[in-house]
This record gives C-alpha cells, sequence and structure tokens, in this order.
C-alpha cells in the first residue's frame, strides 16, 4: 500500500467504525439535560461572565487591543491558583500579547501535556453594520442566543477554556499529564500570529502531545444533533492582487483603456469561475458518511461524487447546498477594492484583493495561473499577495476517537463522528507543521442554514450550544488528561 493508499484507508476505517458505533446505540437524548433555560449552574455562571467580559473587550484584529483581553484571562487563571511562574503574558508588540498558562500534572515525566488553543482576536465590525438592537462588542441575549462580534468565533473556546480551568481547580481536580491553555494573537490574519510568535520564541511553553483546537463541532437539524465532527484538515489561505496600472488623464477624455473598467471585468470573471471539484481522504470520508444522513437525492449526489469526482451531476446536486459546495474545491472570492486619485482623473491604478481557499493538493502558483487564465487580459496582473504554507492533514488515532465518542454519546446520544476538512483555515496548521496532532473539537452544535454568520453581521451562539458545549469540553479534557486505566 502506498502512503497515500494508508491514509484513506485509516480515514475510511475511522469514520465507518464511529459511524457504525454511534447507529448501534440509541440516539435518545440523556435524560438530564446540561442546560436549563433561565437557571445556570455555579460553573455555567462562571463561564458566562467570562464570556461576556472578553466580548466587551474590542481585540479586533486591526482596531482592538488584544492585550487587554490576555491580561483578563491571565487575572482570572491567576485567581484560581495558577501560580504567576506558569502564566506568561507577551507578544511582539504591546498590543498584541498572548496568554499560556499551565496547569501541573501529578506526572510530568509522562506524557506531553494536552493544550488547549483558543484565539482572541476577532474580525473588525462596525455598530452600524449590525442590526439596530444589537452593538457588535456588547454582550446581548436574545430569543435563545447571545450576540457578539467573537460570540462564536472564537471568543467562546476562549471562555469555556478558562471558565473549565476555574472548576478543575476550585473542584481540587489534578489532571495526570500537564495541561496548556494558550489563548493567541493574529489568528485572523493579523500581522503578528501569537502561535507562529510562540512556536519561534517560547516554544517549551507550547510543548504540546495534543491540540484541541477551533474548526470541528455539531451540526443541527430541526433543533436536534445530527452529527459530530473532528476537523483533521483545512484548505490553504492565500491573498491574490489583480493590479491594473494606466497612464491615465482627464475625466473629460476618456478611452477604451480604463484601469477600473478592466479590473471590474476581471473580477466578473473570477466571480464566474468554478475551479475543478476534488476529492480528499479526508473530504471523502466526510462525503461517504454524511450522505447516509441526508435526504435520498443528496445522499445519492454525495456518494456518486466520491466514486467519480468528474460526475457534474452530482457535483451540482451538492453544491447547490452551500454548507458543503467550498468542500468540494478551490475557492476564490473578491474581498476588498481601491482604485482612482481624483473624482475628474482617469485612473491610473485600480486593484482588488482576492482571497482564496486552495484545496490541499494545489499550489498557489497553479491557482494563480488558473485565474490568470479565466481573466484572459494580459492588462490585468495577478500577483500572489499573501500565502500561508500547506499543513499535513491530522492523524485519527484511538487517542482522540475514543474520548469524544464516548462524551459525544453521554451529552448527544448515538450521533455519528465524522472527520472533516475545515473550508477556512487556522492556528493547527503550526503544530501539525511540527508533527503534533491538533484536532477541531468543540461539541458547540449549531444549524448552519441559520447560524453561518462567524466574521458576519449579527454574529451569534446558542445559548444552549454554548453550555453543552462547555460540559463537552470539560469531560474531554479530563479524559485526555487522565492516564488510560491499566488493564490487569
Amino acid at each position: 500500500m502506498t502512503r497515500s493508499q494508508i491514509s484513506r484507508h485509516c480515514f475510511a476505517r475511522a469514520a465507518a467504525l464511529l459511524c457504525a458505533a454511534s447507529t448501534a446505540v440509541s440516539a435518545q437524548q440523556p435524560t438530564t439535560p446540561v442546560y436549563t433555560p433561565g437557571k445556570l449552574s455555579p460553573a455555567q455562571q462562571v463561564a458566562r461572565d467570562v464570556y461576556k467580559e472578553l466580548i466587551e473587550i474590542n481585540s479586533s484584529v486591526t482596531t482592538g487591543n488584544i492585550t487587554n483581553a490576555a491580561v483578563a484571562m491571565a487575572k482570572r487563571l491567576r485567581e484560581a491558583g495558577i501560580p504567576d511562574a506558569d502564566i506568561f503574558v507577551g507578544g511582539p508588540r504591546p498590543e498584541r500579547h498572548n496568554v499560556v498558562a499551565r496547569i501541573r500534572g501529578k506526572n510530568p515525566a509522562g506524557r506531553k501535556p494536552v493544550l488547549l488553543l483558543a484565539h482572541l482576536d476577532v474580525v473588525e465590525a462596525l455598530k452600524e453594520d449590525w442590526s439596530p438592537e444589537f452593538d457588535p462588542f456588547k454582550f446581548t441575549e436574545k430569543d435563545g442566543y447571545y450576540y457578539a462580534r467573537g460570540s462564536a468565533d472564537d471568543k467562546a473556546m476562549a471562555s469555556i477554556f478558562v471558565a473549565n480551568a476555574l472548576r478543575m481547580k476550585a473542584e481540587g481536580w489534578r489532571p495526570d499529564r500537564d495541561i496548556i491553555i494558550a489563548l493567541t494573537s493574529d489568528e485572523e490574519s493579523g500581522p503578528f500570529n501569537g502561535v507562529g510568535w510562540l512556536v519561534d520564541n517560547h516554544r517549551d511553553l507550547i510543548d504540546a502531545g495534543i491540540v484541541i483546537n477551533e474548526g470541528g463541532g455539531g451540526t443541527l437539524r430541526d433543533g436536534k444533533p445530527l452529527f459530530n465532527t473532528i476537523q483533521v484538515a483545512q484548505k490553504i489561505t492565500t491573498n491574490y492582487t489583480l493590479n491594473v496600472t494606466n497612464r491615465g488623464g482627464h475625466s473629460s477624455v476618456p478611452r477604451d483603456d480604463n484601469a477600473i473598467t478592466s479590473l471590474a471585468d476581471a473580477l466578473s470573471k473570477v466571480g464566474r469561475h468554478h475551479f475543478p471539484v476534488q476529492v480528499s481522504d479526508v473530504t471523502r470520508a466526510f462525503f461517504t458518511a454524511t450522505s447516509a444522513l441526508e435526504p435520498p437525492a443528496m445522499g445519492q449526489a454525495m456518494r456518486a461524487l466520491v466514486a467519480n469526482p468528474a460526475d457534474a451531476d452530482a457535483a451540482a446536486v451538492v453544491a447547490a447546498d452551500d454548507r458543503y459546495s467550498s468542500m468540494l474545491r478551490t475557492t476564490c472570492v473578491a474581498t476588498m477594492l481601491s482604485g482612482g486619485h481624483a473624482t475628474n482623473a482617469l485612473p491610473q491604478l485600480a486593484e482588488a484583493n482576492v482571497n482564496c481557499r486552495i484545496y490541499p493538493t494545489e499550489s498557489a502558483e497553479e491557482v494563480r495561473a488558473a485565474l490568470a487564465k479565466a481573466i484572459g487580459d494580459t492588462t490585468v496582473k495577478v500577483l500572489i499577495k499573501t500565502q500561508r504554507p500547506p499543513s499535513p492533514p491530522a492523524k485519527l488515532s484511538a487517542e482522540i476517537l475514543d474520548p469524544v465518542a464516548t462524551v459525544t454519546k453521554e451529552l448527544f446520544g448515538g450521533i455519528p463522528i465524522i472527520p472533516t476538512m475545515s473550508t477556512g483555515a487556522n492556528d493547527s496548521r503550526f503544530f501539525l507543521a511540527l508533527g503534533v496532532p491538533a484536532y477541531g473539537v468543540s461539541g458547540l452544535f449549531s444549524d448552519p442554514s441559520v447560524d453561518a454568520r462567524a466574521h458576519g453581521r449579527d454574529e451569534r451562539m446558542r445559548i444552549q450550544s454554548y453550555y453543552e458545549g462547555q460540559e463537552f469540553l470539560y469531560r474531554l479534557m479530563k479524559l485526555l488528561a487522565s492516564n488510560p486505566a491499566t488493564v490487569p
């Protein structure tokens, strides 16, 4: 067997085993709910307080201050009893600090630590862009949801990690292996990525055996859990600049060779361009497992696409659902525009940023060449602006599969657990490049048809899902940080 065949076999086998195990048990929900509306447990109240504090600190990647959030979380961890010597706050710039805290285990010479990773920075948000009743930096509760920038991405997990550490210390529970909590800066494409900085300058602080990060989560349908995912792979983020220059002139004497017009034509072609469908080991396992949960037409199309990625009819059916469309291929979309220098002058420069999420099997240069060919205008330069290196997928092993399966069954009943590729990107890539397994696992469930609001207007988190995710991650943390039981 080749390495690719072995990888494909492992992903398929893991997905099949998990789905088979899930369908063999009752899908009945636990009789004791984790969350009761209007009645928070003491641990849940702590989580809400931490969550609210984080939300209301503007840590936008451009205009906010990430250090304020790091210092606030360090203060809470210190007050919970973690010694100063085990808490680090620092970064490359005064407003871009990270916080790393270590909870010492009983057997520090044993297995490497569990690292719980979340980012503190958020995408910019303007109040005038949101619905009138919401302020992106005010924690607002309405109709069963928490609204705010970062409520989903990624202050939910950051606050849960801190709150769960406080709960663990209050209960007096001590792990077998160390637990590291790292809350970092500039994950949202900021110039000073916190994980990258820590890897380069303080590798010892985050040297772990396994990483739990954002990227995975559960899917709801009609308010009920449908399946849970473990993110093991991600697309590659690359930004391209479309650049058109011109000699310009007076606007009263227009010409056909207008820089803005040429750029507009190019962007229209980029918007209509579809890259070819691809199926990787991870997405093959995902679509194979998910096909059993979808209506017959969608399920049949998924199975057909796995068998033959060139099946255009099957691809059209799958791509009609936004949840799955971007998992099929490389995607590119215009995100920023600039051009011209005066209202009464022909533009001398027009530029656009095109953000691409590249399938792991393609390179940035291949995508650049495909964009240039689709545009078909040599006056429009297609330039690679920024690119992230690819990272290998994380291997699915019993170390992650067993505890995720256990806690999922306890909290959500007999639903499948499915490996997935994130269509976005996160900081797991730094650890995967070092050979450290990093997984997107959260236990946070959402309905993608109504809750896909990260980076957008009126971002929100379902209140029930937040506290279920808190309990999921608490139980998962304890299982991961405990030594396996000895078999007599």
